[in-house]
């Protein structure tokens, strides 16, 4: 069995020294080099001067812009070009608004038939009474989809460019102090304002977006109006308050939530062929609130997307984190 050794004999070994110098914690120069201090570099005024004045003949030669004929050939070719693609930018616009059809003629390529097939057959083949709503969340809700999609990547690009707050708790308090101090701190016009309006606010997005296949609205409308509502709170009483109810873990599982929802709602349509074989999903009697199929719930989950995204938007060009 080995014996323990001391420190200082251990230190003294071949194996030590071998081990230090792999892991570089001994510096094999320290202590083994003769050192001298050296002396403050001595500079006389007339050496001081010239080197000043050979800084400035460079830093005048490099950044003369004025007679450097690299660059002004550049800008010379710089504008020639600039001027070239506006004409041909121009020219190209002018073509086509020339040939564009007249005003109101009816072979026009926008009167075909595909708005003829959305407005004919749109409430029969959808169940909605609105149109557009129809035509946005099931003749082309595979687009619509696309579009939330946007605007959830939008919202991780400003998180990650955006965000300030750094490990937990190192912002805190003064995160919160510093945002109040451009901010009406304890206002009882807006609070009071507050209290009356967002109420109100938010059940009128949220009947925007469930009558949105019955008329004007759907979810894009409706949670633009709810995010209007969260920021008028938010602006009103701080994000201390906000955050209990509105953190950004609820804005990412609210958005992955109702991102899948659409998407897993709608997956049917990829195996049905879409209009070409009837879905057993029932469309309900048009105009009555459970009716048209899947709309209802598609307008639910676009909502919630947008809503989330408008106040994170804000949350982070203000604040630059939760």
């Amino acid at each position: 069995m080995s014996r323990k050794v001391p420190k200082e004999q251990y230190e003294k070994t071949i194996s030590y020294r071998l081990k230090s110098w792999l892991e570089g914690s001994r510096d094999l120069y320290l202590g083994n080099l003769e050192m001298r201090p050296q002396s403050p570099r001595q500079e006389d005024e007339g050496t001081r001067r010239r080197h000043q004045e050979d800084k400035k003949r460079v830093r005048a030669r490099v950044y003369d812009t004025e007679h450097n004929r690299e660059m002004l050939l550049f800008k010379k070719i710089y504008r020639i070009f600039s001027l070239l693609f506006c004409v041909f930018l121009v020219s190209m616009l002018l073509i086509g608004v020339a040939d564009l059809p007249p005003f109101g003629e009816a072979d026009k390529p926008v009167n075909n038939e595909v708005p003829q097939r959305y407005i004919e057959k749109g409430l029969q083949e959808t169940g909605a009474v609105n149109i557009v709503t129809g035509m946005i969340l099931d003749y082309r809700a595979f687009d619509t989809l696309g579009e939330s999609h946007v605007l959830f990547i939008a919202t991780c690009t400003v998180l990650i460019l955006l965000r300030a707050d750094g490990k937990e708790g190192e912002r805190g308090e003064e995160a919160e102090m510093n945002d109040r101090a451009y901010e009406p701190k304890n206002d009882v016009i807006l609070q009071t304002a507050a209290r009356l309006l967002v109420p109100f606010i938010i059940i009128f997005g949220i009947y925007i977006i469930l009558c949105g296949h019955l008329g004007p609205g759907g979810g894009f409308s409706g949670g633009a109006v709810i995010g209007a509502g969260l920021i008028l709170y938010v602006s009103a009483f701080g994000f201390a308050r906000a955050e209990r109810f509105f953190t950004g873990a609820t804005y990412k599982w609210m958005s992955f939530g109702a991102l899948a929802c659409y998407c897993l709602s709608k997956t049917y349509s990829f195996y049905t062929g879409a209009n070409h074989i009837e879905s057993v999903i029932p469309l309900g009697t048009p105009g009555a609130i459970l009716s048209s199929g899947l709309i209802l719930l598609l307008n639910i989950c676009v909502g919630v997307v947008v809503a989330g995204t408008m106040y994170t938007f804000y949350v982070m060009f203000r604040k630059g984190g939760y």
